[in-house]
């Protein structure tokens, strides 16, 4: 081997080790990042395909609002296909969990307390997060108390309650919402406009340093490896300037010309000549959805019953053996999944300011979608709630551009079909690699 190509080896192993290096370091999650960097090529490629419509204010804030409902769905299916479970119903409890809201909101409650009443919005949210939980706490005892299997009881679970959705009100469409319910949908009422977007987007910076100066102080007391002064600082800023793009971003959406035209002419304003620009902010489902995906995360990463979920995923036996009750755990599962289906429920019928028995369907496959594309293993024992909200993104994103080319229907599910079944071939792919 000549001198030249010593040296060409030396250069490509120093290059590879500066790499290594780096993600040792900052502790990054490759399978993350590759999600996040197919993400990307999405959205250019759309950007590309759509003329440049994609890639605007107004497309990225609906993607967002429109992501909402699937991906608080998708934090509890994570839990679901950790522990080597699954459940096909998610799409058909939301659609039932909708119609009960609605009807009491709309027929019930209206002839108790009246219409518009503070109250009916707590009270229908109430009662549809106790019929989610009731459900799921249904399921999960068939499944663990039973031993049915999961994709059995679910599969009942999809024909069950889409079938019980139409026979609450025999098909017909329950509309309009209370007011107040309508602000968890979205739209220029369901947002917190540009100065409170701002304010949420300060707080959620100044939690970012204390979280990585908590976790470093920790580190240093039970003395485990900290990361460099560099990579802290590095993943400080990353997670700021992402907080503060997508606040900036939210902003730059304003409120149609006929709804500010509206405004004004309520509140007596006259819009001067260059006209009155208000802008969207953050949409209260992404605060919903956000907040969702923090509580999941704490609840997987920092509690008990997360790390039996994890330890049952990686091998059911020895968990039972350890002494962990699998069977309850499985049971809260299942209940977490009922609770957040109705959290879903009500923000997309929110969205909608209308039940109808046809709402969720299809939702269970966007779901599973996300939480496996999002790095969750069908073999179990690994998953993330971050990754599975990034893929839940995604799947939306592949929507919203396939609607943006004038692509069919048919032709989506086509699509969506097909990247499921790759996300689930390079999982495997993975996992034979790192085993």
């Amino acid at each position: 081997m000549t001198d030249s190509s010593l040296g060409v080896d030396r250069a490509r192993a120093s290059e590879l080790g500066a790499v290594a290096r780096f993600f040792k370091a900052t502790e990054l999650d490759t399978r993350l990042l590759g999600m996040i960097g197919a993400l990307v090529i999405i959205w250019l490629a759309f950007q590309f395909l759509s003329g440049g419509q994609f890639l605007t204010p107004r497309n990225l804030w609906n993607l967002s609002v429109q992501t909402s409902s699937v991906a608080i769905m998708a934090t509890g299916m994570v839990l679901i296909i950790v522990t080597r479970n699954i459940d096909l119903s998610v799409g058909s409890i939301l659609g039932f969990v909708g119609m009960i809201m609605g009807v009491a909101q709309v027929e019930i409650l209206p002839k108790l307390i009246g219409f518009e009443h503070p109250a009916t919005w707590l009270i229908a949210l109430g009662v549809g997060i106790v019929a989610g939980g009731l459900i799921g706490a249904f399921q999960g005892f068939v499944i663990a108390f039973l031993g049915v299997p999961a994709f059995i009881v679910t599969l009942g679970g999809l024909l069950v309650w889409r079938g019980a959705a139409w026979w609450v009100t025999s098909g017909r469409t329950v509309a309009p919402m209370d007011s107040t319910f309508r602000l968890m949908g979205g739209g220029p009422d369901g947002s917190i406009g540009s100065t409170w977007s701002w304010v949420v987007a300060v707080i959620a910076c100044v939690a970012i340093v204390v979280m990585v100066l908590n976790s470093r102080r920790q580190r240093k007391r039970f003395n485990f490896p900290r990361r460099p002064i560099w990579a802290e600082t590095l993943m400080t800023a990353i997670g700021c300037g992402l907080v503060l793009g997508a606040v900036a971003l939210a902003n730059a959406y304003y409120w149609p010309i006929g709804i500010v035209r509206r405004y004004a002419e309520a509140n007596n304003i006259t819009i001067p000549e260059g006209g009155i620009f208000i802008s969207h902010g953050i949409a209260v489902p992404v605060l919903i959805a956000v907040a969702t995906g923090l509580v999941m995360t704490f609840v997987t990463t920092r509690t008990r019953f997360g790390r039996y979920v994890f330890a049952m995923g990686g091998n059911p036996e020895a968990a039972d053996l350890a002494g962990i009750n699998t069977r309850w755990v499985t049971m809260k599962i299942f209940i977490i999944m009922g609770v957040l289906c109705a959290i879903a429920s009500a923000v997309s019928t929110a969205r909608l300011n209308a039940a109808t028995n046809a709402q969720g369907t299809l939702d269970e496959l966007l779901t599973i979608a996300a939480a496996v594309i999002g790095g969750t293993s069908l073999a179990g024992g690994v998953g993330t709630i971050a990754g599975a909200m990034i893929g839940a993104l995604l799947m939306q994103s592949l929507s919203s551009g396939m609607v943006l080319l004038g692509l069919d229907t048919p032709l989506q599910n086509i699509v969506v079909g097909v990247v499921l079944v790759i996300a689930v071939w390079l999982d495997t792919i993975y996992r034979r690699r790192t085993a």
